[in-house]
């Protein structure tokens, strides 16, 4: 048995058998005919039968179903950076989080459709406790971070998965996907956890730390959308948060989150791929042998490079101006736009309460204060 057997995504000798057990399940059939609304069941049922790779599985099926999503509830998808990827390297992907699956599904698309290495993606095991999700997840080569263990089990846990990833990178030659956080950004600050970098560090052994994470190929993603689909869902917890008070989630919470990420308006979508760590870490080793100061710098220049090549939007200088009170950005989006938002708002939130209203308009105003910081203009 594998060491990462409890968290790793099927093997390809394993997919078939894995799809055909959830292939007549209720969710599977609302997936498909949701994707294929002009094909009759056996089209997308019989051609399971011919599918025994992860790969043939995001080929034939989930890019169509991202193109569906996409097609619904999104104006436009555009891209930056992905033209300096190289077509037969793999890369670690450290990401901003805002969707639970588009985030890494958008990736894969993007990929896929410039013949680049598809990735590998983290998903934490309390979102897939259902076996349709975790069986799901598994077909579209997600491996698991395990949630909620005891601290010596949580360690021995990060190990696994730092070997895993460093493996996937540098013996499989796949590239990863994790989010520069545990959990997906609520206020619209995109900060990179420095424990998600010492679980990467902890395969390092005695390699010195810079050379290690030189090795893993580091790409900054930054993934903006115009409007967030969740935002009202990630309300209560951000409010929870101002009172200094425990949030507690609702049993079905994650799984709404993920159907209202997905179906929900989004409109414009933009995914930059930065540029590759290389020199921005040399530049460490010269400044500080102490890890701990490495590390910090590290996630430094992470959040710098996502802030940077985050795109703004009409909503974000719209909640800017309105938060504040202010014109400043009112070059930036018409007086339509503005009442767009505004309307959206009124009915999604209780605009009386100034707090909520304030948190709400946060959400979006955030990137445009973090990006006017001197390091990302």
């Amino acid at each position: 048995m594998s060491k990462f057997d409890d968290i790793r995504p099927f093997d390809d000798h394993e997919v078939n058998d894995a799809l055909m057990s959830i292939a007549k399940h209720p969710m599977m059939k609302s997936l498909m005919n949701f994707t294929f609304p002009d094909k009759d069941e056996n089209f997308w049922f019989e051609g399971f039968q011919n599918i025994h790779s992860t790969s043939d599985f995001q080929h034939h099926y989930i890019s169509h179903t991202i193109r569906q999503i996409l097609k619904q509830s999104s104006e436009n998808l555009s891209i930056s950076g992905f033209d300096k990827l190289e077509k037969d390297s793999s890369y670690l992907f450290i990401s901003n989080h805002r969707d639970i699956v588009l985030d890494t599904s958008l990736l894969n698309l993007v990929l896929l459709d410039n013949g680049l290495i598809m990735t590998s993606s983290a998903i934490g095991d309390n979102l897939v406790q259902k076996p349709f999700l975790n069986i799901l997840a598994k077909l579209n080569r997600n491996f698991l971070v395990q949630r909620g263990l005891p601290l010596r089990e949580q360690l021995n846990s990060s190990k696994i998965m730092s070997e895993y990833i460093g493996s996937l990178l540098q013996n499989e030659n796949r590239s990863v996907w994790i989010a520069q956080r545990e959990g997906r950004t609520k206020d619209g600050n995109d900060t990179t956890q420095q424990g998600v970098l010492k679980m990467l560090a902890m395969a390092a052994g005695d390699q010195p730390l810079v050379d290690f994470f030189k090795g893993l190929k580091i790409i900054p993603l930054s993934i903006s959308y115009e409007y967030d689909p969740t935002d009202v869902l990630k309300m209560p917890q951000l409010m929870a948060k101002s009172r200094n008070e425990v949030y507690i989630k609702d049993k079905n919470e994650d799984f709404t989150t993920i159907l209202s990420g997905v179906l929900g308006q989004k409109k414009r979508i933009h995914l930059h791929a930065g540029g590759l760590l290389d020199k921005e870490l040399d530049a460490i080793v010269l400044e500080s042998d102490n890890k701990n100061k490495q590390l910090q710098a590290i996630s430094q220049i992470i959040d710098d490079s996502i802030i940077k090549n985050y795109k703004l939007w009409p909503t974000n200088f719209i909640a800017f101006d309105l938060l504040h009170n202010t014109a400043q950005y009112s070059e930036n989006y018409t007086e339509d736009e503005k009442q767009l938002f505004e309307r959206r708002m009124e009915m999604r939130i209780d605009s009386s309460d100034t707090l909520l209203k304030n948190s709400f308009l946060a959400m979006y105003a955030n990137p445009v204060v973090n990006k006017m910081r001197p390091c990302c203009l």
